[in-house]
């Protein structure tokens, strides 16, 4: 195996060990490919990091091994590399990183981060997301193809409320549709206007969508999973790669390109050529930022009219009043 090499990245020095060392069997693809993958896509994938508390998805021996998330920053951290203190449920805290620049992807990508994980908060506001991220999940019996047209819905939705959302593959089946807020709203609030979304979708698409969090309940549906919005919940960054055999991408889309696409085809040889060629074409995101309070007044009507209250969390996540039991319905008619 190869020893160290050296990389230039954007004027600061990343040493990479192994480059050689194999992280996509199927494909051959090893770290180096990574670290470079990460260079060529540095702007768009530092845009969807920046100043973000971010858990590292590490993977040491490549897809096929095991893996861990690390949300603490470890020791040997470079001193130009910041974190931000971050509250869990539980109420005990973390020091995360925060990549300011394209050196601390590469430093992550030699510990064998393949995924990233950013809060949707920056380091100045670690307790007012600002982005609402809303996972469209095909449950079995589904595919991408329901993904998108349940993100076409969403669409329309969230412009009848003043809303705009970028969308992005999840590297498999999924779609992430992103929607840039002021940050003023808590974590509360922002899952709560998800549940809301959820809840219309459902309606005008009752056998295409679920807001179930239940899977025995969910059917072959796409599910809004509106738990990704709690606190310490993340999803895969734009431009990161994932532990698919093929090392596809979660790559930004244009809402044209998102029924013809196909997600295989987004992999970690081919998206630098798109970055290339078009950029990163969710780089407007950051001219955006929307009020959260038509979602929230929409909440409130719901609970009001129809007394449509909050929905089971994770069940990691404490106890939360005015929340549902989170006994499975199947338990529930059991006793």
């Amino acid at each position: 195996m190869a020893g160290a090499v050296e990389l230039d990245v954007a004027g600061r020095t990343v040493r990479l060990s192994n480059p050689d060392k194999v992280y996509y069997p199927q494909r051959g693809f090893t770290k180096l490919d990574v670290a470079e993958y990460y260079l060529a896509v540095a702007d768009g994938v530092l845009r969807g990091l920046r100043d973000r508390p971010t858990t590292m998805q590490r993977f040491p021996d490549g897809v096929e091994g095991e893996f861990f998330y690390q949300k603490r920053a470890p020791k040997n951290l470079p001193d130009w590399l910041p974190t931000a203190r971050i509250t869990f449920p539980s109420g005990r805290f973390a020091d995360e990183v925060c990549p300011t620049e394209p050196a601390a992807v590469l430093w992550a990508a030699n510990l064998g981060c393949l995924t990233f994980h950013p809060w949707p908060v920056r380091r100045s506001d670690t307790e007012h997301p600002d982005e609402l991220r809303i996972d469209l999940d095909p449950q079995p019996g589904t595919d991408y193809q329901d993904a998108v047209r349940a993100a076409h819905g969403l669409r329309e939705l969230l412009a009848e409320y003043g809303l705009r959302g970028w969308p992005k593959t999840s590297g498999g089946r999924g779609v992430h549709i992103y929607v840039p807020l002021v940050p003023r709203w808590t974590f509360t609030d922002a899952r709560r206007a998800v549940i809301a979304l959820a809840r219309v979708l459902e309606r005008r698409m009752p056998g295409q969508v679920t807001s179930a969090w239940w899977k025995e309940s969910r059917g072959e549906k796409v599910f809004v999973d509106y738990n990704q919005m709690a606190r310490d919940r993340t999803i895969a960054s734009p431009y990161s790669l994932r532990a698919q055999p093929r090392a596809t991408v979660s790559t930004p889309l244009r809402w044209e390109e998102l029924p013809e696409a196909v997600p295989e085809d987004f992999d970690l040889r081919t998206v630098p050529a798109r970055f290339a060629e078009l950029g990163d074409v969710h780089a407007d995101m950051a001219e955006h930022a929307f009020s959260l309070e038509p979602l929230l007044e929409l909440a409130e009507r719901q609970a009001h009219d129809e007394g449509l209250g909050d929905m089971p969390y994770p069940p990691d996540h404490p106890k939360v009043e005015g929340e549902p039991t989170r006994v499975q319905p199947s338990r529930a008619r059991r006793h």
